[in-house]
């Protein structure tokens, strides 16, 4: 049996991203995951977008670790040599009515300090991409991409330069609590004691949390798997800015947009829907609903859009339901000290995730 200071449950971006702050200050640190190495689910299976912060309500988690995130994201890139690129963003009002909802984001971003952020006439916005339909639009100059598998990679790679461990094919199949700490075993028969906890499990972090103890119906923290796929274009070029529509109304999904990898490759996604199940595949049962969202702000064909990859999102909120913020706290108050529990987090996970590392690394130093 292993007897470790600080055990990680998953090496997703944002387990990893809380290893590397811990492990500049702690010794015995520890992340497992049950794949057969990182971010095989959310966090490689994304836009890669970084986010500015723009659509989250004030004060929310969601726009203070997105809008530190955003900088520190740029920040890392630069210094380790991630490719990144500071596309820029559209957000497209393509009809009247519209208008009043891109006024509404401004607004809402200025709250947040998201800087430079300037309303665009239909004039500046085809000056600014010449293919895209528009009347008007919200030009956001921090939002760009990153690629992820790199900045995982090097997030292991100092991890295990600070002398902590990241060990894969680890499933935890049972979670006892101790006087001081927790026992988990493996299903593979390994055993782990740890005086602290932290699930960033992502699509699993509700069995987690159920597995320790947590009655997550009571507690409002059920996981809903949300949906969303990726079609792509080889036949559209000439595009550098993304290009956002106005947000869906249930607050579900940012809409189907336009983003440029980094290999100037044009994708088009996430639409955004609830499943029961962890499956990858994809076939062309929404690709309409994609053309027609598309066409909405530049033209594309059928013959122009194929299919190119899904993702799915541990969402607290759930059908119906408004809007729902981070869930990260230290589980004292419910009965399980050193538990640090991190729930629903999806979009902006990416962009948040050094921030969030940071804030769990307090959380900790709080314990002692």
């Amino acid at each position: 049996m292993e007897k470790v200071k600080i055990l990680i449950i998953g090496a997703g971006v944002i387990g990893l991203s809380i290893a590397y702050e811990l492990s500049k200050n702690y010794e015995d640190v520890v992340v497992i995951d049950k794949e057969e190495t990182f971010g095989r689910h959310t966090s490689s299976r994304n836009s890669e977008v970084i986010h500015s912060g723009i659509y989250y309500p004030r004060n929310s988690l969601k726009a203070k670790f997105c809008l530190e995130g955003n900088s520190l994201l740029y920040q890392f890139a630069k210094e380790n040599e991630i490719p990144f690129r500071n596309t820029k963003k559209i957000i497209v009002a393509t009809k009247q009515s519209e208008i009043k909802e891109i006024e509404k984001l401004m607004g809402n971003g200025k709250i947040n300090n998201v800087q430079g952020i300037e309303f665009l006439s239909q004039e500046e916005c085809y000056k600014l991409e010449p293919q895209i339909r528009a009347i008007a639009g919200l030009y956001v100059p921090s939002t760009g991409i990153i690629d992820s598998h790199s900045l995982m990679k090097k997030l292991e790679y100092l991890i295990e330069e600070n002398d902590a461990f990241v060990i894969y094919e680890m499933e935890v199949i049972k979670i006892e609590c101790l006087n001081k700490g927790y026992r988990i075993h493996f299903s593979n028969g390994e055993i782990y004691e740890t005086e602290i906890l932290i699930n960033s499990a992502g699509l699993n972090c509700e069995k987690i949390s159920q597995k320790i103890g947590i009655d997550t119906i009571k507690n409002k923290l059920k996981i809903h798997w949300c949906k969303g796929e990726y079609f792509k274009s080889n036949s559209i070029s000439g595009i550098s800015h993304l290009i956002y529509p106005v947000p869906d109304p249930d607050g579900i999904f940012l809409g189907i947009h336009l983003s440029v990898n980094l290999n100037n490759e044009i994708r088009f996604g996430p639409n955004a829907y609830y499943v029961n199940s962890i499956s990858y595949k994809m076939d062309d049962t929404y690709k309409q609903e994609f053309i027609k969202s598309v066409n909405q702000f530049m033209e594309i064909s059928n013959k122009n859009i194929h299919a190119d990859d899904t993702g799915i999102r541990p969402k607290l909120q759930g059908k119906g339901d408004k809007f729902r913020d981070f869930y990260i706290q230290e589980e004292s108050p419910n009965g399980f000290p050193n538990f640090i529990n991190l729930m629903g987090i999806e979009s902006p996970g990416l962009t948040a995730c050094l921030s969030i590392g940071k804030y769990v690394k307090q959380l900790c130093n709080n314990l002692n």
